[in-house]
């Protein structure tokens, strides 16, 4: 039984390498950039899997310690399959790159129970390499990115502390070897990344699992944009090539919700099944127009694109799907930039609608809200339908509504409960209830959800559309005229339009409310908005210029050189980067030897030592010490054999004694006398030899 257990746990194997065959401080520094590696994706693993990767890591490292021993194949093999376990369980048969990258931060995980020895270890530093390169999948903010990166550099000052744990001043010096050699590769890194091909991959498969990301959604209940309004993550950045728009314009579309299922409002028709791809995430072509603007869109895992009214396509990464929207042909899981211009001619047909057109944007439930249904029969059996959305925007101005982030809870009845009872809500609630009486008075209507809104950023070259700039309002089909929008809240709450959602919420106090790690929350800090904004502007140019640097963009760039440069050119130019910075390479390699050759006055000596040996018949061997020559040479000369030895014993004290200068050069100079003194031993020994009687 105990010898089970002792299997179990791993005691005394003798088959396995002893644990402290890795230094421990390599081991600090390969778990500390598996640490610093797992942060970007904080926010994407479960908890349960971070939570793993922290226990077994740390595992490792108390067995590291001798604090506790490191599991037997049997028990490494349980905890194996438990977790896998879990993660099946987890994924729940959603199979994508998300949830394939899960599992390899999991096997990563898993890694450190069995990373004994020094081949462990370099096994461990190229897959968590690999997992750096993962992390820019999810991640692709400048703040991510120097993280990844300083979680490789620490990977290679692991290394290097593996290869030589006790030499003196080691990390010192690894820290500053690498900053060489960021400054030696940088340019040619930069010169690649701006000539390199961009090329289209060959295959693509999408990064999501099906979760749902931060963002408004194809149904609105309505408390759904209240919630979404506590959060300042961003949605997307415009620039403008001509004005920016006033911001009660700023009127940004992205779906149409027309079907009214009990409380919550839906699409009838539900987007079309696409088969797994990518979105062209590339949209820059060159310059911008007075009237287009570009939009940098965050992952919204959706197919929908946000515009401006009257707007068309420009770059063909999105595509008009009518209705004065615009969508991908693929669901953006990584940011996307694209390109809209704004048509004035580009109207709404303003024909008639077919029957069954009408019958869509005029359904309504079977029952309920009977006092709204009264309403809309009084405003219809009075006015034109024009003047009833008159009437009823002048019934939420003249009598007291009230534009709140905190609504009461209105289960039953809602739109009369807000109409008549509650009088107070949101824009998802007053969006609603408008449609619910449009409706019912026979007027054909639709609720729009997108934003409204959007702020400067540094320099006010952009705008920054939050998600508390998420917004609700209603379009009216009217004969003649088509669909005009009709926005309630502008009538309950006209500094939302004209200012922002902060300007509105100021007496209530409500603003991120919820949401204290903000800079955002903090209006009134000025020093924290200026850095907050200046970041921003850091992280914006990042992603257009850099991330986003793709075919498109680089073949703009390309054409304003001259000689009208193409994909070929490119792979011309690539090819003589690489020869000419290897040829560079080499001759910089060449001029240091025989420089470093010229100035070490120990080494020529060496050097000299060994042309002798190899005259006298022993031969240098490749990666020999000193000390191994030296006993060959005394054995085919021992007239030598001492002289060789104190050569030698010289030799190993210069290269592994931290040796003055004065120390240095005392060294070469004894080497010298020695070298003098075995050459002479060597010609005196030939003499004797030639001058010895010879006997037939």
């Amino acid at each position: 039984m105990s010898r089970l257990v002792d299997v179990i746990l791993g005691r005394n194997r003798r088959s396995e390498v002893p644990i402290d065959a890795i230094p421990g401080t390599a081991l600090l520094w390969l778990i500390g950039s598996f640490a610093l590696l797992l942060l970007p994706q904080w926010n994407r693993l479960p908890w349960w899997l971070i939570a793993a990767c922290v226990v077994l890591a740390g595992w490792r490292w108390l067995a590291q310690s001798g604090r506790v021993r490191l599991p037997g194949r049997w028990l490494r093999t349980g905890i194996m399959l438990v977790l896998i376990g879990v993660y099946l369980g987890t994924v729940q048969g959603r199979f994508t790159v998300d949830t394939a990258a899960s599992f390899f931060v999991l096997a990563v995980g898993l890694k450190w129970l069995e990373t004994r020895s020094a081949r462990d270890f370099y096994v461990l530093f190229f897959i968590l390499v690999y997992l750096a390169a993962v992390n820019f999948l999810f991640q692709q903010d400048i703040l991510w990115a120097l993280l990844t990166f300083a979680a490789i550099a620490c990977l290679l000052v692991g290394l290097q502390i593996l290869n030589a744990p006790d030499l003196p001043g080691s990390l010192k010096a690894g820290w500053k070897r690498l900053g060489l050699l960021m400054v030696k590769t940088l340019p040619v890194v930069v010169l690649l990344f701006v000539f390199f091909p961009r090329m289209a991959p060959l295959w693509s498969v999408p990064l999501v699992s099906g979760e749902a990301r931060s963002g408004i959604s194809d149904t609105m209940r309505p408390g759904d944009i209240s919630n979404l309004a506590q959060s300042s993550e961003r949605a997307f950045r415009v620039s403008f090539g001509g004005p920016i728009p006033e911001y009660r314009d700023r009127y940004w579309r992205g779906l149409i919700l027309d079907y009214l299922d009990g409380e919550t409002w839906r699409q009838r028709d539900r987007e079309p099944f696409q088969r797994p791809g990518r979105v062209a995430v590339d949209g820059g072509i060159g310059a911008l127009a007075s009237n287009q603007y570009d939009v940098l869109l965050e992952p919204t895992d959706q197919r929908w694109a946000f515009s401006l009214e009257n707007s068309i396509a420009v770059s063909d990464n999105v595509f008009d799907a009518g209705e004065d929207l615009f969508r991908f042909r693929r669901p953006a899981d990584s940011p996307v930039r694209y390109r809209l211009a704004i048509d004035p001619g580009q109207t709404r047909p303003g024909s008639e609608l077919t029957q069954a057109v009408r019958q869509r944007y005029l359904q309504l439930p079977g029952e309920g809200n009977p006092r709204a249904r009264a309403l809309a029969s009084e405003l219809a059996g009075q006015y034109s339908p024009a003047q009833v959305v008159n009437e009823l925007m002048q019934r939420f101005r003249n009598e007291e509504y009230y534009y709140t982030l905190r609504p009461p809870a209105m289960p039953n009845d809602g739109v009369d409960t807000l109409l008549f009872e509650e009088q107070r809500g949101f824009c998802a609630h007053y969006a609603g209830a408008a449609t619910f009486v449009f409706r019912a008075a026979g007027i054909p209507s639709r609720v729009v959800v997108g934003y409204q809104g959007g702020d400067a950023g540094a320099g006010g070259d952009y705008l920054i559309v939050r998600q508390y700039d998420a917004h609700a309002w209603v379009e009216v089909w009217l004969e003649g005229r088509g669909w005009v929008r009709v926005d309630p809240t502008a009538a309950i709450a006209p500094d939302r339009i004209e200012f922002g959602l902060r300007e509105a919420m100021a007496e209530e106090g409500s603003f991120l409310e919820n949401n204290l790690t903000s800079p955002q929350r903090y209006g009134d800090l000025a020093v924290l908005q200026w850095a907050s904004l200046q970041l921003d502007r850091i992280n914006y140019h990042w992603q257009r210029w850099v991330v986003g640097y793709q075919g498109q963009s680089q073949m703009n760039l390309m054409s304003r050189l001259p000689g009208g440069i193409g994909m070929k050119e490119l792979g011309y130019i690539t090819a003589g980067l690489v020869g000419f910075a290897l040829l560079v390479a080499g001759l910089v390699s060449a001029l240091s030897m025989t420089r470093g050759a010229r100035q070490d006055g120990f080494r020529r000596v060496v050097g000299s030592w060994h042309r002798l040996c190899e005259q006298a018949g022993v031969p240098v061997r490749s990666g020999e010490t000193p000390v191994v020559l030296a006993e060959r040479m005394a054995e085919a000369r021992p007239s030598v054999a001492e002289s060789a030895r104190i050569f030698a014993r010289t030799v190993n004290s210069h290269y592994y004694s931290s040796a003055s200068t004065r120390q240095a050069d005392d060294d070469t100079r004894r080497l010298r006398r020695l070298l003098k003194t075995m050459k002479r031993q060597l010609k005196r020994n030939q003499e004797t030899g030639s001058r010895m009687p010879k006997h037939d």
